[in-house]
């Protein structure tokens, strides 16, 4: 019988943070083993900019995490951000091979192979992709075709894409901090992972992940991903537009924003009292009315740019609405102004119930924080690779075989 230790390592541009569970060959529940978070730095919106700072700090964080453990970490799984991150699609075609012309697993390999025979920019590469659909003689919207019959086989991709160097970064930060990275997920696809149950990507929904530097979204319609966007803009912004506002410095910013505010003028209109905040090195005085307006203006701008990315690729109905997470989902009234701005229904994510076989013990009120939610999303995604290699038996469908194929093929 062999246990499974696996950690998922959230690189933010203000916190790093890690989650490491113990999974069980004959139990389905995930036991956390520790879960650390610590200041980070030598980021900038979202992206890597010190190698060597930031290998410091995964350092210091993965130490933590083994003496809470008591486990040796080898590898983890990390998570990539910044504007870099792209979103392409590919298609590939084949003429179906077997006489009697059912489609073969053969087939299905070589369709894929011919899928991802697409160019890339210089310094670009892919990191992770999403089949999307298969076609059978011009029929679209086929998952499984297997054993289907046919002339002509074609499926259609979808590949996430990094900027080389920034991607390199990642890796060599991890590697001077002595782990090996196991994978790598992008920051919105690790906290849907986590945050979004099927019924929601098969109705419609955004998954926007409201971290320091920027803010992430994936867009889910008919249960698969159609679009990936990364808004330059953060919670990090509002504490430097608070500190600009009320004339006071970026650590009493954060403080007073953690304390104080609310990016919601309803709630706060009836409030006209001046608030005063003391700390060691100073006294602040300031109106609660203007501190929710200089919060309140900022999340506006998110939501106007999640609007616009939203309507690049859908009519905007989406039954299922926006779900929000990340540190900056913690602000008081974010879901009523996010309701306003964007005329949908939203919620906070949180690691959720989603499937049977791999989440039983993680519900909604397990009181986990929104700004864990990539973490969970990183140790899923682990949990459902070492499931596969355990369990052969739990794969499901043609995705994980496909996926498993375009590993290979994929440069």
């Amino acid at each position: 019988m062999k246990n499974y230790i696996i950690t998922g390592l959230d690189v933010g541009t203000n916190f790093i943070k890690t989650l490491t569970v113990l999974k069980r060959s004959n139990s389905e529940e995930l036991e956390v083993l520790s879960k650390v978070q610590l200041p980070n730095s030598g980021m900038r919106r979202g992206v890597i900019v010190k190698v060597g700072k930031v290998s410091q700090n995964i350092n210091k964080v993965i130490k933590q995490a083994q003496s809470e453990s008591r486990q040796k970490i080898k590898e983890v799984y990390a998570n990539i951000g910044g504007s870099h991150i792209f979103l392409t699609s590919s298609r590939g075609s084949v003429v179906i091979s077997r006489a009697d012309h059912n489609i073969s697993q053969e087939d299905i390999e070589r369709v894929v192979q011919a899928a991802k025979t697409f160019s890339l920019p210089p310094n670009k590469e892919i990191i992770d992709f999403f089949p999307k659909q298969f076609m059978v003689d011009g029929e679209v919207g086929i998952k499984e075709p297997l054993e289907m019959k046919g002339i002509r086989l074609e499926t259609e991709v979808l590949a996430i894409g990094a900027f080389s160097p920034y991607f390199k970064n990642l890796t060599e930060a991890c590697l001077n901090a002595g782990v090996q990275i196991a994978d790598v997920v992008c920051n919105p696809i690790a906290s849907a992972e986590a945050c979004l149950a099927p019924q929601q990507k098969e109705l419609g929904v955004v998954l926007l992940d409201i971290g320091a530097g920027t803010t992430d979204l994936a867009i889910y319609e008919e249960g698969d991903l159609v679009h990936l966007g990364v808004i330059p803009v953060g919670s990090s912004h509002i504490t430097n537009d608070i500190a600009i506002g009320l004339r006071t410095d970026t650590k009493i910013a954060e403080e007073i924003k953690k304390e104080f505010g609310r990016c919601f003028r309803d709630s706060a209109k009836k409030n006209k009292r001046k608030e005063k905040i003391e700390l060691p090195s100073a006294t602040l005085t300031f109106s609660s009315k203007l501190l929710t307006n200089i919060i309140e203006a900022r999340v506006s701008e998110i939501f106007d740019l999640t609007q616009k990315e939203i309507k690049k690729v859908s009519s905007g109905i989406l039954p299922a609405g926006v779900v929000i997470t990340g540190g900056g989902a913690s602000l008081p009234g974010i879901v009523d102004l996010a309701k306003k701005e964007l005329k949908l229904p939203c919620r906070i994510g949180i690691p959720i119930l989603k499937q049977a076989d791999l989440r039983e013990n993680i519900t909604e009120d397990s009181g986990e924080e929104p700004c864990f939610s990539t973490a969970w999303g990183l140790v899923l995604s682990g949990v459902g690779e070492v499931s596969e290699r355990a369990f052969p038996t739990l794969r499901k469908g043609l995705v994980n075989k496909i996926k498993k194929i375009f590993r290979v093929f994929i440069p």
